[in-house]
């Protein structure tokens, strides 16, 4: 009996080891799929000109998707642009993506840059 009692608890822990894990890897690959893809916006955003960027600046906060990407293949992520001005000569842009977990809870990735008409800086990638 004793012995029947450490092994169902050796296994119970196995099991719940095992589903954190896959949970952890479900999470990481979409982390990298969604990091892909604000990458690939602020790099095709980056090699834009400045009139572009007002342009769409106008447009405000506006929804993003890979180009050449089904819409059924990031239906899971909600990702967003945002320009803002800095000063008159710099842009701030913000590219987000929010987005459910297996796990339930809410999980995001943002990446930052800024843009100006004399030249342009890297980005900055924070996930919560």
């Amino acid at each position: 009996m004793t012995a029947s009692v450490v092994l169902v608890i050796g296994i119970s822990g196995a099991l719940v080891t095992l589903q954190r894990s896959l949970s952890s890897i479900a999470h990481a690959r979409q982390l990298d799929l969604v990091s892909n893809v604000l990458q690939g916006e602020l790099e095709r955003l980056r090699t834009s000109g400045w009139r572009e960027l007002e342009n769409l600046q106008v447009a405000g906060v506006t929804p993003i998707l890979s180009p050449g990407a089904s819409a059924s293949a990031f239906a899971q992520f909600i990702c967003e642009r945002e320009i803002r001005d800095l000063r008159e000569d710099m842009k701030e842009i913000t590219v987000r993506a929010t987005w459910g977990g297996r796990d339930g809870r809410a999980h995001a990735a943002t990446l930052v840059t800024r843009y100006s008409r004399s030249g342009l800086n890297d980005y900055y990638y924070t996930t919560r």
